[in-house]
């Protein structure tokens, strides 16, 4: 008898358990441990890790499905406790953030959506991994102060219509509308808006095709 097949074998199965017993465990923990937002949506679903900060501004929609190391935060103060310095000291400034995201938004991981004015989404919109939104940017008017300590400057909101889909290693600058169904290809930077149903690559991202009804094809 093949004592040390069937050892393997009972092994392999007692792991493959222990695995699918494991997924269940960090799914469970994933769906109780969800904060609180400034709605109750349905069926949500942001994986572990992440992190979520101030989120009674944010309002999620149901049947949403972020993936894991998602980064959500509602700045209302800058710089925060952690990042202000004594010998450094800085004007703090206010904010008054909103995160709307739409029924039905996914993200393949590492969604990243920090908001100092609005941010909207909305829905069906399709994000693949490593896309970062924000709607400020950190300041540089000088070269002599560390630029963590300089105020967030050039804040805009920013807004993703329904449908749309956002490649691989997208970031979208502040005051972009990305119009309904269109598609922004991976690597690409948003810094002007996109028309709708276009395709929009590169960096800056620039439209290279439309969709035309007329012959229901891309042009």
């Amino acid at each position: 008898m093949d004592y040390k097949g069937t050892i393997r074998r009972l092994v392999r199965k007692a792991v493959i358990r222990l695995g699918v017993e494991l997924q269940r465990c960090s799914s469970q923990i994933a769906k109780e441990s969800l904060p609180k937002f400034a709605n109750d949506p349905k069926n949500l679903v942001i994986e572990l890790p992440r992190r979520i900060i101030q989120p009674e501004y944010m309002f999620i929609g149901d049947n949403v499905s972020l993936g894991p190391e998602s980064f959500l935060i509602a700045t209302t103060h800058y710089p925060s406790k952690t990042m202000q310095n004594d010998e450094n000291p800085v004007p703090v400034q206010t904010f008054h953030p909103k995160i709307s995201i739409g029924n039905r938004v996914t993200s393949t991981a590492g969604l990243q959506i920090a908001a100092q004015s609005e941010i909207i989404i909305e829905d069906d919109v399709m994000f693949a991994s490593n896309i970062h939104i924000n709607d400020g940017m950190h300041g540089y008017d000088t070269a002599n102060i560390a630029y963590k300590y300089q105020k967030i400057s050039r804040v805009a909101p920013i807004t993703i219509k329904k449908g749309c889909w956002i490649g691989q290693n997208v970031m979208i600058m502040p005051g972009v509308t990305i119009g309904e169904f269109s598609i922004i290809g991976a690597n690409s930077i948003v810094t002007e808006s996109i028309p709708e149903r276009c395709i929009a690559v590169g960096n800056p991202a620039k439209v290279i095709k439309r969709w035309d009804e007329t012959v229901r094809n891309w042009i």
